[in-house]
């Protein structure tokens, strides 16, 4: 397992959970880091949310708190309480200050926190801090997930090797400007605290807010960066070769964990890669990777193995994106099912139904009206997500 200088970690069972698994889990910074955050931009936002993200605007982070089982979300001024009590009794814990703990909830929606527990759990923490525990924070955040999700990176500044350690979970709720998921960056890197933000946004912008599952955005989402310096290089800033790879790892280590959330969306048995090229202009390229990504007829088509190509370009006709139907070409992989808008023949699409036997496939859309691009991951629509969301409170 990877590791991380100056980090540690630790979960426990609260008991939040009737099933008695992880679902508490502690990130822990030797020393304050240097942090960024972003957070959903859904305007019903959880107690934590509210508590955590003025915390980061001062720049500065420790320690990570997160809880499953519970959002603490529409629960009001008693919730805000009761997240701003659980950041004191970690910080009484492990002796730092209280506004250097970030605070973190998944699950339920409107359901007060169990404080009782929580009162009993959270001190104990500290007592399992581990440097190899990131795989059990990685399970005690899980919700409906199927498997945890972790990814990592390497890299050096000033011939000082560094590594890019992410954790992430999420299977539902999932969508564009964040959803359901949480994702906690950890790096021993020295990296300046405004090109650290810029970096998360941009790497959020072309991993988390690529990916959707089912049109949902949650009320706790969050994605947190913390960089320690540790690995005692020289201060990575924008506009250097060290800042560009910097910014490339964090791409790489969201994307995979992006990736990996979309592969388990709930009841989820298609990883698809919608890429548009061709487009007059980015908006427009956006517009219609959205449009055909986000089509529950394309995603059940998907789940069916259908190569209903008309499903198809009529999302891509809807989108409000400038279009020229004779110019649409549509593949499965490097299968022609669309080419100057007209379809290619029962052949073809006896090709194209193959590819989407795939686990993984890829759409690929040219508008044929310019240079512009852009890509969304997204997955099917299975029977298996409606169960799992019918009885998800009971």
């Amino acid at each position: 397992m990877t590791t991380v200088k100056g980090f540690t970690f630790a979960a426990r069972s609260a008991g939040i959970r009737k099933s008695g698994r992880l679902d508490l889990g502690l990130i822990f910074s030797a020393k304050p880091a240097r942090c960024a955050g972003v957070f959903t931009t859904n305007k019903v936002q959880a107690a934590p949310i509210l508590v955590t993200a003025p915390r980061f605007s001062g720049g500065l982070c420790q320690a990570v708190l997160v809880n499953s089982g519970n959002a603490n979300a529409c629960t009001g001024e008693p919730g805000l309480r009761d997240a701003e009590h659980c950041s004191r009794l970690l910080a009484d814990s492990l002796g730092i200050d209280e506004t250097l703990v970030a605070v973190s909830s998944t699950g339920v929606i409107g359901q007060p926190l169990p404080m009782p527990l929580l009162v009993e759990a959270i001190p104990k923490l500290s007592e399992g801090l581990s440097g190899d525990g990131v795989s059990d924070v990685a399970t005690a955040i899980m919700t409906t997930d199927s498997y945890s999700k972790i990814s990592s990176r390497e890299g050096s500044a000033g011939q000082k090797p560094y590594t890019v350690l992410g954790v992430a979970k999420g299977a539902g709720m999932i969508h564009p400007n964040m959803a359901t998921m949480l994702a906690f960056v950890m790096t021993d890197a020295c990296v300046e605290r405004e090109f650290l933000q810029q970096a998360l946004r941009r790497a959020v912008a072309g991993s988390f807010n690529i990916i959707t599952v089912d049109r949902d955005t949650s009320t706790n989402d969050m994605v947190l960066v913390l960089a320690n310096g540790e690995a005692q290089n020289p201060e990575i800033v924008a506009n250097t070769p060290a800042g560009q790879e910097f910014a490339a790892l964090l791409q790489e280590v969201l994307l995979d964990l992006a990736k990996m959330i979309v592969r388990d969306g709930e009841g989820a048995t298609k990883l698809v890669h919608v890429q548009v090229r061709g487009a007059a202009d980015a908006a427009d390229a956006r517009q219609v990777a959205y449009s055909v990504a986000t089509s529950n007829l394309v995603k059940t088509a998907f789940f069916g193995e259908d190569a209903n190509w008309g499903r198809i370009i009529a999302a891509v006709g809807y989108s409000g994106a400038q279009v020229d139907p004779s110019r649409i070409d549509i593949l499965f992989d490097d299968v022609p099912v669309v080419q100057g808008g007209l379809g290619t023949g029962p052949e073809r699409e006896a090709e194209a139904t193959a590819v989407l036997k795939q686990a993984e496939f890829a759409v690929n859309i040219n508008l044929g009206l310019g240079e512009a691009q852009a890509e969304y991951y997204t997955s099917d629509l299975t029977y298996e997500y409606i169960k799992i969301n019918a009885d998800y409170r009971t």
